[in-house]
């Protein structure tokens, strides 16, 4: 092992990791694996950094599957909501058919994502997912209570949701979305232990729950299947932290990205664990903080809307609309020199190894 490239590999795994611990030995084990997993990993398209335009009708669903092929992605993943009166959830057979059929010869996988555990909006994207012919569904709750009675409720939707993905053939992914601890996902899924339930992991998620980004990680690492990446600058609030969303890698974001996206590839024995690591830019999303460092021990969780990002203060909408698409193109050159950055220090390391 060259020390000059374990020493570029621990900087790259140090950056912004506060307390993550000694980066592992690129040995040449390590290094056929990164490669490995690399090669087959799965980067797909999120609806959310063209929020603004396809609240807008500026863009449709149709052209984030064109989006994902101009980047050479391999899926969507896509709000039944996203793009109003354009969205998913208001087409009829035919376009759902024609949609399906659009991605098919693109090539791209499509992935469904509700904001609830809700029946009725639970059958709404089965149906949906069936006309697509997709099968992984990302799903989260927002219900309102003390902690304990939310955890109830949450898993008797789970029970439902599983005996649904029996049926149907069908992944749900239960996203850590600001209101739940990472431990308390763990439990629920644990508890049901199910092959068709599983997490989904997002970069930023966890600093509303007053939780810190790799304990989270780790603390969700058996279950998660799914990832959403971005940026967050922390914004430490009373007893807790919301977050700001920013461009992810720059330098107001506070996230480690490259330990974690690190970890998550490195996740699976045999095969990748995580199917999915989807481009989930949220720039200027505002996030307060859910939980609290001095908080009850069976808190109370109150109701949150789904997530939305209103025009940032001095902003047009014709620029929110234009720097959407800017924004976007940016995270994926971000990801993808981080990605090629791990790909030359795997190959450097074999390399060295093969000439020592």
């Amino acid at each position: 092992m060259n020390n000059k490239i374990q020493e570029r590999f621990n900087a790259l795994l140090r950056h912004k990791a506060v307390g993550a611990g000694t980066p592992p030995p690129l040995t040449q084990a390590l290094a056929r694996q990164l490669l490995d997993r690399l090669g087959q990993l799965r980067l797909f398209a999120h609806a959310y950094p063209l929020l603004t335009n396809l609240t807008h009708g500026r863009v449709t669903p149709a052209d984030l599957l064109d989006f994902a092929y101009r980047h050479e992605l391999q899926g969507l993943s896509l709000h039944l909501l996203d793009g109003e009166e354009n969205s998913l959830s208001q087409m009829t057979p035919a376009q759902l058919q024609a949609f399906a059929d659009k991605a098919n010869a693109l090539g791209l996988a499509v992935h469904l994502e509700i904001s609830s555990t809700l029946k009725k909006d639970v059958d709404q994207v089965i149906a949906i997912a069936k006309a697509l012919g997709t099968r992984n569904i990302r799903v989260y709750s927002r219900y309102e209570g003390t902690l304990s009675r939310v955890m109830d409720v949450i898993e008797s939707d789970l029970h439902y949701l599983a005996q649904q993905a029996d049926e149907h053939d069908l992944f749900f992914d239960f996203e850590q979305h600001e209101e739940l601890k990472s431990g308390e996902i763990a439990q629920l899924l644990t508890r049901l232990d199910h092959p068709r339930l599983h997490a989904l992991f997002d970069f930023g998620n966890m600093i509303n729950a007053c939780e810190q980004p790799l304990q989270a990680l780790r603390t969700l690492a058996p279950h998660i299947r799914q990832t959403h990446l971005k940026g967050v600058r922390i914004v430490p609030e009373h007893n807790g932290f919301g977050h700001y969303g920013v461009l992810q890698g720059s330098d107001e974001d506070d996230l480690p990205n490259a330990r974690m996206l690190f970890e998550l590839l490195m996740l699976g024995d045999s095969t990748p664990q995580v199917i999915a690591f989807i481009l989930e830019q949220e720039n200027h999303y505002v996030a307060p903080a859910f939980r609290q460092t001095l908080e009850a021990a069976d808190p109370f969780i109150t109701y949150r809307e789904m997530s939305e990002t209103a025009l940032p203060a001095g902003y047009s909408l014709e620029r929110m609309l234009a720097d959407e698409h800017r924004w976007a193109n940016n995270q994926v050159a971000y990801v993808r020199g981080l990605l090629a950055e791990f790909r030359t220090l795997a190959e450097l390391t074999l390399d060295h190894c093969e000439n020592a």
